[in-house]
């Protein structure tokens, strides 16, 4: 548990009336921290410029894959990473923020939409066929944690162009299994129409198809004589949108055998499953969700944020706040970005960047692009053990934390890291605020 009191929403919604949280971002670590502070009482603003990365992602949550070898218990290898690593964003996270996170998620979503614990990597094929490690993994996925021995049908469908049956199933086979051991693969492609005419699906088109029981229950029949006895059937991520459970339940239930999902290219089904998830879950907690308008800076008073800019049609809106979270991702969602003269900037509320100890601006990006990690990658702003943003060690501003992507010091994508940063981080901050919000309700009321 992390060391923060999260107060119970019974007992502090007068507490919390006149208190307001500005979040900007809303993927994992946006709608993480606005969750949890807005079930601690706090009253919640989200701001986002889009609909967030999660429909990009696979709808899996990484803890630590790599370091730089596989790992096969996260919440182990985060603890050792922090400890030998003390500018990696889980140095000041901690292993048990992260496990809050990754506990606080699972009851927002369910098992419905997510199984695992992060004690233990679950390996998956990717849309190649490679074995990836990953920590939280979709139920339609599960069964694609496949182990020595297993046989593999890998079923494409001719219209889904971004899904290659053929390739996944060729690196299946010749792949060796993380702790040893061979599964033999196959690939079959079959035609199916999500509607008549429509030669060049997108997942999403047929995900909505296969929501309809009679669409679904036409296709798994038609499937059911490639199938032989024994053999586990991977599909592409496809199986249904809303109605995703049903889906792998008919499939199961009509091929008579194990059946998971193989993500796809971006945007992935999956990760809009998971994305439209919390975002409903968001709203219906009453989150004032604030799509398609762009954070351009914000008021700042005696070293305090008072207030954030949006930009507005018509006008800049000024959205008074008590504390603002920034969860606006990297470089690849704008929020972090090197100009052309070479400089670094943070765009949202522009906060000072970070660089890895030792590295210039002009030695950011090298030329040898399959060797080291990029140093700017590395870069973003520096935080405090409650994620409130610094800079050399001191507060840049006494209410502004940070979440997610744009912590400086871990390569995520390499380490397969950044769910678990992000929801770490966003705990962190939230808690933090929320602490720090009481503690100043209880010093008024004694007043």
């Amino acid at each position: 548990m992390s060391t923060a009191t999260v107060p119970t929403k019974s007992t502090t919604a007068d507490r919390f009336n006149a208190q307001h949280v500005v979040v900007i971002g809303s993927g994992l670590a946006g709608l993480t921290a606005a969750l949890r502070l807005r079930r601690g009482g706090a009253r919640v603003t989200l701001v986002t410029k889009g609909v967030g990365g999660l429909q990009l992602g696979q709808g899996t949550v990484d803890v630590l894959g790599y370091t730089p070898g596989r790992v096969e218990k996260p919440y182990e290898a985060v603890k050792e990473l922090a400890s030998k690593h003390p500018e990696h964003p889980y140095a000041k996270i901690g292993v048990e923020a992260v496990r809050e996170g990754i506990d606080f998620l699972r009851e927002v979503t369910g098992d419905s939409y997510l199984l695992g614990d992060g004690e233990t990597t679950i390996n998956l094929p990717t849309a190649v066929g490679a074995i990836r490690p990953t920590a939280l993994v979709p139920p339609s996925m599960i069964k694609g944690n496949l182990k020595d021995g297993d046989k593999v049908i890998v079923i494409g469908l001719a219209q889904y162009k971004d899904f290659h049956a053929g390739l996944i199933a060729q690196n299946i086979d010749r792949a060796t299994l993380p702790g040893g051991g061979h599964a033999s693969a196959r690939a079959v492609v079959v035609d199916f129409e999500p509607r008549e005419g429509e030669y060049d699906a997108t997942g999403l088109s047929i995900a909505r198809s296969l929501d309809n029981a009679r669409t679904r229950r036409a296709l798994a029949e038609g499937l059911k004589g490639f199938v032989n006895p024994g053999e586990i059937v991977a599909l592409p991520a496809v199986l249904g949108i809303d109605n995703h459970s049903e889906v792998l339940a008919d499939f199961t239930k009509i091929l008579g055998a194990e059946v998971f999902e193989i993500a796809s290219l971006p945007p992935c089904v999956p990760g809009m499953r998971l994305n439209n998830k919390l975002v409903v879950t968001a709203k219906n907690e009453r989150v004032d969700y604030v799509l398609g308008s762009k954070v351009t800076g914000c008021k700042v008073t005696d070293g305090k944020v008072v207030s954030v800019t949006v930009g507005t049609v018509g006008a800049a809106k000024e959205i008074k706040a008590d504390a603002v979270v920034l969860a606006g991702g990297g470089f690849e969602s704008g929020a972090l970005k090197l100009d052309s003269h070479g400089h670094l900037h943070e765009t949202i509320l522009d906060l000072p960047v970070t660089m890895p100890e030792g590295v210039k601006e002009e030695d950011l990006v090298h030329g040898d692009y399959w060797g080291s990690p990029q140093p700017l990658f590395q870069c973003g702003v520096e935080v405090d053990e409650n994620m409130l943003v610094t800079y050399q060690g001191k507060p840049v501003h006494s209410n502004v934390y940070a979440a997610g992507g744009v912590i400086a010091g871990a390569t995520r994508w390499q380490e397969k890291s950044g769910e678990g940063v992000a929801l770490g981080s966003a705990i962190k901050a939230a808690d933090a605020i929320l602490s720090s919000v009481g503690a100043g309700a209880a010093t008024r009321e004694r007043n």
